[in-house]
């Protein structure tokens, strides 16, 4: 229990370094490319600190444990909304801004994506043919992303980016934060479910709370950063490009090695959850600012999520 126990401190520490790092590299990188802020966070950052979650899942697959990761796509989404999201907009003194209208676009394609892995759950099981399904929905909004960015980033910033020199330097610290992330990441969740494991915790609840609180990590490490250097548009949208990411590319990806069981309690609660996150996420934005009492709001349906799970297995 110690040696895991001082593994995880390590790792965490790992993690929140390489996060910060991150941060500034996946900007500069962004920028070269002629995408806004928001866009930044949704495909750069978005993608990379959800690299746990995809690798987590396809060892789980690969294992032949599927339901870890029906559990840990649905968790991890709940925790992004509910924990990650309700975090920041607390920690924030006027909350957070939005900025320009483009925002509603992008909550569209997460409203699309929840109700398209919902309607794909409710039987139980992901088959490799409703997969493809998922990740063709993924590529029609990564390719919105990159048609947009540059259009976006004039809307926004009124300028394009001047600096025409490609940024080797970024590229190298986006590579070895990245690799920070992966790693410090992976051992987190790995001495987080031994921890578990030993306190005889059932597996089910890891990949449900533990499991998918460990791999959103990278989404809180990087969100709050981004928070801090006063950026708020990537650390939103880093929590909603990983929430689409999660919900399209890990099943979608996962479901090739085998078909994905989903557990009749996922179903009934954390799934319908799920879709609640995504659409209070949407409504609660139409105002282009989530308030601090919004974000205590979703602390409050992130602790109801975590008892009642913990209630079921009890």
């Amino acid at each position: 229990m110690l040696v895991s126990s001082l593994i995880f401190i390590v790792s965490l520490l790992v993690l929140l370094v390489s996060a910060r790092f991150l941060t500034g590299a996946a900007e500069k990188m962004g920028l070269y490319f002629g995408m806004s802020p928001f866009v930044i966070g949704v495909f750069i950052v978005g993608i990379g600190t959800s690299l746990p979650e995809l690798v987590a899942g396809v060892l789980s697959g690969l294992a032949g444990n599927s339901e870890i990761v029906s559990g840990n796509v649905l968790g991890a989404n709940i925790s992004n909304i509910f924990l990650i999201l309700g975090l920041i907009a607390a920690l924030s003194r006027k909350g957070i801004d939005l900025g320009g209208g483009y925002i509603m676009v992008d909550l569209n394609f997460l409203i699309g994506s929840s109700l398209l892995l919902g309607l794909i759950m409710m039987d139980g099981e992901i088959a490799f043919s409703e997969g493809i399904f998922l990740l063709v929905t993924y590529a029609i909004y990564s390719r919105f992303l990159l048609m947009n960015g540059k259009q976006r980033l004039v809307e926004t910033d009124g300028t394009p980016p001047i600096d025409t020199v490609f940024p080797f330097k970024a590229l190298l610290i986006l590579l070895l934060s990245g690799a920070g992330i992966y790693f410090g990441a992976d051992h987190t969740v790995l001495s987080i479910i031994d921890i578990a494991r030993r306190l005889a915790v059932p597996p089910s609840l890891i990949s449900l709370t533990l499991l998918s609180m460990g791999t959103t990590l990278p989404e809180l490490a990087v969100s709050i950063t981004a928070i801090r250097q006063g950026k708020s548009v990537i650390a939103v949208g880093n929590i909603l490009g990983s929430c689409v990411f999660n919900a399209l590319v890990i099943p979608g990806a996962v479901s090739g090695f085998g078909a994905i069981h989903v557990p009749e309690y996922l179903i009934g609660f954390s799934l319908p959850l799920f879709v609640v996150a995504s659409v209070l996420f949407y409504l609660l934005t139409q105002d282009k600012k989530i308030s601090r009492s919004e974000g205590l709001l979703f602390l409050v349906f992130y602790a109801f999520f975590i008892s009642r799970a913990i209630a079921s297995f009890i």
